[in-house]
């Protein structure tokens, strides 16, 4: 299953409105210069790869295209919210910072494994999420919950658990009211 940024723009509106989805989409769209956010509004890109390598671990393996729609995602939530992009970047940061202590590279340059691996011993499993707590628990907060979240609303993450229209995705009552014979909705069945 492949991720787009549809489904990061259509997760962006489960997370914020409609209003940011539409927003979202200009920081996709066609190039235009005035459109782009700017660098102080944009993650580092050492940010984007950690938090791209936590999706890769964080998401079912069947999914494809993370780098893709953890950008758009990212990039729709940060914007004009500077308390929560900053501390994005410190938990993202402070994770790729501990993989650098405890496993000796950066927290996108180590095997999958390792990388879940890393994220049990941190704690992060079962930490509480809190954007002012110690790292784990902002490591919860901003990197796992909020990429879970991201993905579980789009419509391949709603898909892949057999929720055919997670909020924020178009579909009609018939889709939830009416079971087929795959458990999946719809009347097709």
């Amino acid at each position: 299953m492949e991720l787009t940024r549809r489904d990061a723009l259509v997760a962006l509106a489960a997370a914020s409105g409609v209003g940011v989805a539409v927003g979202g989409a200009s920081l996709v769209g066609d190039g235009d210069e005035s459109t782009q956010p700017t660098p102080e509004e944009t993650p580092p890109a050492a940010v984007l790869d950690t938090l791209t390598a936590a999706a890769e671990v964080l998401f079912p393996t069947e999914v494809d295209g993370h780098a893709e729609f953890v950008e758009t995602y990212v990039l729709g939530r940060i914007e004009g919210r500077e308390d929560y992009r900053a501390g994005l970047v410190a938990a993202a940061t402070d994770l790729d910072d501990l993989a650098r202590d405890w496993q000796g590279d950066a927290f996108a340059a180590l095997d999958p494994a390792v990388r879940d691996r890393l994220l049990r011993d941190l704690g992060v499993e079962t930490a509480d999420p809190d954007p002012e707590g110690p790292i784990s628990n902002r490591v919860r907060y901003f990197v796992v919950n909020d990429l879970l979240f991201a993905f579980y609303s789009s419509p391949v993450g709603g898909e892949l658990v057999g929720i055919e229209n997670p909020i924020g995705h178009p579909g009609g009552t018939q889709s939830y009211q009416q079971a087929s014979v795959d458990g999946r909705g719809g009347d097709d069945g």
